[in-house]
């Protein structure tokens, strides 16, 4: 059973969740929240799996309540509800921890889906479309544009080996695991554990926040870079 929270200043939309998630035998809405305080507190005390995150709400917004969550409650996912697929808060978000985002007009299956997906581990947001979102907002990237250090690379990128720092630049170019293979000439059970270790290396969740930190310490740039 996946224990779920549901975060919007807006009630209806709260009910109109609710009563979709309330439908399936494995999903279980275990409370509500209005706004983003609200949510940090809730999660304390409820310990849901899955939070879905409305972003633009009064007081603390979506943004800074993940980051909060995350923080303190690393085993519960983000799932970001948003107006539309390149808000640049969404991108925020992600950058805060969230393991992906979803439009608010998403299909009662996709709904559904999405959280089944975030509950496993996985991301929702595709890496692709991750690097869209990356090179539509670099500016707020505060390194990003600069290539690595001429005496190596980022600290943070010091235990990968120079295969993991081969997957990982592929996968910030938003490449599947099938395409990584193919380009590096390797078998895709090879690239999904080097994908493995590489995150467990980094102490990141998912493929998503794999290409935000290969934008942020410059193993990528963007295209404005």
């Amino acid at each position: 059973m996946t224990r779920i929270l549901l975060v919007d200043d807006q009630a209806l939309l709260r009910m109109g969740f609710r009563l979709v998630l309330e439908a399936e035998d494995d999903l279980e809405v275990v409370g509500e929240a209005g706004d983003g305080r609200a949510a940090v507190d809730q999660v304390t005390a409820l310990r849901p799996d899955v939070v879905l995150m409305d972003v633009r709400m009064p007081g603390v917004n979506g943004i800074e309540a993940t980051e909060r969550i995350v923080a303190a409650h690393p085993e519960t996912r983000v799932l970001i509800l948003t107006t539309f697929d390149l808000d640049e808060y969404a991108f925020a978000a992600l950058r805060a921890g969230a393991s992906g985002f979803l439009l608010k007009d998403a299909r009662p299956a996709d709904l559904v889906a999405a959280i089944r997906t975030v509950a496993s581990g996985d991301a929702v947001v595709s890496p692709r479309i991750t690097r869209r979102m990356l090179e539509l907002f670099s500016g707020q990237l505060p390194s990003s544009g600069e290539a690595p250090a001429a005496d190596g690379p980022d600290p943070r990128l010091a235990e990968l080996t120079p295969r993991e720092l081969e997957v990982l630049r592929s996968v910030a170019d938003g490449l599947s695991n099938a395409e990584v293979a193919e380009r590096l000439f390797l078998s895709e059970a090879t690239v999904k554990t080097h994908v493995g270790r590489i995150l467990a290396k980094l102490g990141i969740r998912d493929r998503v926040q794999a290409v935000v930190l290969a934008y942020e310490t410059g193993l990528v740039r963007t295209a404005a870079g």
